[in-house]
């Protein structure tokens, strides 16, 4: 009888015990990630306290902006290529059994420039742009860099992320433009001299159903997606661990969290542009387009 009650007893602590590792494992959990938040939202302030204060210089700004832009164009300019492309194969699958080929210009088209161009152009960059800014600010985080210009008097936000959040922020609109661009040349391409659609009704449909507002929410939404990508990323540089290994996690960090952001951003930003164009248009025709 002891014995069983010793067993029943020990049973007892013992799902006691899991029950609270539980909570504490997803309490540890919500702590962390309200102290990330809390500090990158105190990150994100004092970046853009110091923006408005004073801009940073050009000798500082221009290499940012050719690395984030002009460096990132082949990749951007491949990959939106390719993106157009595949889009013509899957849509004309599906439109060739209906009759419907003619209105694959519209589909591609207004695919690419309201959301496929602006969130691959972002994804893109998250993976050349953010993870390189992650391992460089955490580079000099470990090597202790940083520290010397705090030393020197040098404020390391202003000299160091504020050029980066201004190139990845006027950086990302030109290159979204670029990725729509080479998306709808890719699309064509292979819609007329590969699969022998009519070029005329192809074109027709293309400018009857894309209206200038479809191309200027892709733009504009793109304006959030380089300050995303630019604040995690430079975060996460600066709150490095200490090692090689922490230089990577930071890299691998900013990319993942930067593309997640990207994503619920994008569908908000959605929400309110289609509510915006409902509200100012409601009957569906505009000065933006059809």
């Amino acid at each position: 009888m002891a014995s069983g009650a010793v067993s029943e007893s020990n049973s007892g602590r013992g799902f006691t015990d899991a029950l609270i590792d539980w909570f504490a494992g997803w309490g540890a959990v919500v702590v962390n990630a309200v102290i990330a938040v809390g500090g990158l939202s105190d990150f994100s302030l004092r970046t853009f306290r110091w923006m408005l204060t004073r801009l940073p210089r050009k000798e500082t700004l221009l290499p940012n902006l050719f690395d984030v832009g002009v460096l990132s164009l082949p990749v951007v300019a491949l990959t939106g290529t390719f993106i157009g492309m595949v889009l013509a194969v899957q849509s004309y699958f599906t439109f060739s059994r209906f009759g419907f080929e003619t209105q694959l210009g519209a589909v591609i088209n207004i695919s690419l420039v309201r959301e496929l161009g602006p969130v691959l152009a972002a994804t893109m960059l998250a993976g050349r742009v953010g993870g390189r800014l992650a391992a460089q600010l955490g580079t000099m985080r470990v090597t202790e860099q940083i520290d010397a210009l705090t030393s020197m008097g040098t404020n390391p936000i202003h000299y160091l992320v504020v050029p980066r959040f201004l190139a990845c922020l006027f950086a990302i609109p030109a290159l979204t433009v670029m990725a729509d661009f080479m998306g709808v040349v890719g699309g064509y391409f292979y819609c007329i001299f590969v699969l022998g659609i009519d070029k005329h009704h192809y074109l027709y449909n293309a400018q009857q159903f894309v209206g200038t507002w479809d191309f200027f929410s892709g733009v504009f939404k793109s304006f959030f997606f380089g300050g995303i990508i630019a604040m995690i990323s430079c975060y996460r540089g600066f709150t490095c661990r200490p090692g090689a290994e922490g230089v990577g996690q930071a890299a691998t960090a900013a990319f993942v969290q930067s593309f997640v952001m990207i994503l619920a951003s994008d569908l908000f930003l959605n929400i309110m542009l289609d509510n915006v164009y409902s509200s100012l248009w409601p009957e569906g025709s505009s000065f933006f387009g059809s």
